[in-house]
């Protein structure tokens, strides 16, 4: 009936909105731009790039998915990525029965006789380190390649706390399940993160001036270092990529080839060289200041998660990782955000394709 209401007074048509609201929805500001179907994206960082890169795989994208393996700081991400961008190799060890400390270089030699990388996945391991160094620096010019042609650049933080080797300081993107003790545990801080990542995005558009970045932070809890530190860590994640994604006038960086980097433990600096930009490449680095704006935009998986899927039926049985389904929803919102109808509709008809065709055929 035309004005009822409720005994408080409130419009019964105000109430039944009310009751509809089932959960708070985050809003995502539309862009100027969208994904064209089959376009080419790189996918780096943590483990939720994998599940939505293997998405986008599936949709018909051509995409390049964390090619270094899984990374979770900012720092290892970005290290990668500008090892890439100068193509600097990894140098092969003088020989093969060289006996030197696990801190000594990159690439190093464990118990068992099998070499890895500290900066790789251990998918990059082998018993011959020309093996190692080959599949190591293969996977850096392909990667090189891919970044002067992507259309789009999709980056997943997941933590700002970051490892380095006690003995020499250097960073560590994976510790090959060695003792703690030869690691130095530090967490990052804004202007750790703002510092490296305007320097990466200045030295991407001047190779790829076409080349859209989106950052996201993961909804993957990381429950080692603790709720409240994951809290803090993802923080300060959040509060680098605003800066890095405003239209705020960022600072300059450096003349020289040192960022500043202050952290927990005292360090005063994080060197160009251990980030991979030595001038030792192939290509030059300008310096210089990062464009206004040209920090890319923000895919807030880590929101979607935390407020509008705070059940834990939402959860896989760890109850760390989003559930199948959670994955799949916030893919859903990802899909809304970066693609238009055709597109959407380019997605669906490859991933029905995909699906197609990884059913087993009973009979021939």
């Amino acid at each position: 009936m035309i004005n009822e209401k409720w005994g408080d007074g409130s419009p019964i048509s105000d109430r039944k909105r009310c009751l509809m609201e089932l959960m708070t929805r985050i809003e995502i500001p539309e862009l100027g731009w969208k994904m064209a179907a089959g376009a080419k994206v790189l996918l780096v960082g943590s483990c939720f790039a994998d599940e939505v890169g293997q998405k986008m795989v599936r949709g018909g994208f051509e995409a390049m998915v964390n090619p270094f393996g899984t990374l979770y700081n900012p720092a290892s991400i970005a290290a990668s990525l500008l090892r890439s961008i100068s193509e600097r190799e990894v140098p092969h060890p003088p020989r093969r029965e060289a006996v030197q400390s696990v801190g000594m270089q990159e690439i190093f030699r464990d118990e068992a006789g099998v070499w890895h990388s500290w900066m790789h996945h251990s998918r990059f391991s082998a018993f011959d380190p020309s093996e190692l160094v080959a599949r190591v620096n293969r996977t850096m010019h392909e990667v090189a390649a891919f970044l002067r042609e992507a259309d789009v650049l999709v980056v997943t933080f997941g933590t700002a706390i970051i490892y380095r080797l006690k003995e020499t300081g250097m960073l560590v993107a994976n510790c090959h399940k060695m003792p703690d003790s030869l690691f130095v545990r530090e967490r990052m801080t804004v202007y750790d993160i703002v510092d490296q990542w305007q320097m990466l995005l200045q030295l991407l558009e001047s190779v790829n001036p076409k080349l859209k970045v989106v950052f996201t932070v993961s909804p993957v809890r990381h429950k080692r270092d603790g709720y409240h530190v994951n809290q803090v860590s993802k923080g300060v994640l959040l509060q680098a990529i605003d800066l890095l994604c405003s239209n705020e006038h960022l600072p300059l960086y450096g003349e020289s080839q040192t960022l500043p980097s202050p952290s927990l433990q005292g360090r005063s600096s994080i060197s160009a060289n251990e980030l991979g930009t030595s001038q030792q490449g192939n290509h030059p680095l300008p310096v210089g200041r990062v464009r206004e704006g040209s920090g890319g935009s923000y895919f807030p998986a880590y929101e979607i998660m935390m407020d509008e899927l705070r059940d834990y039926r939402f959860y896989a049985d760890d109850m760390i990782h989003p559930s199948a389904q959670a994955v799949e929803y916030i893919w859903q919102r990802f899909q809304d955000t970066y693609f238009d109808s055709r597109t959407k509709d380019a997605v669906a008809k490859a991933t029905k394709e995909w699906t197609r065709g990884q059913h087993r055929k009973i009979i021939d």
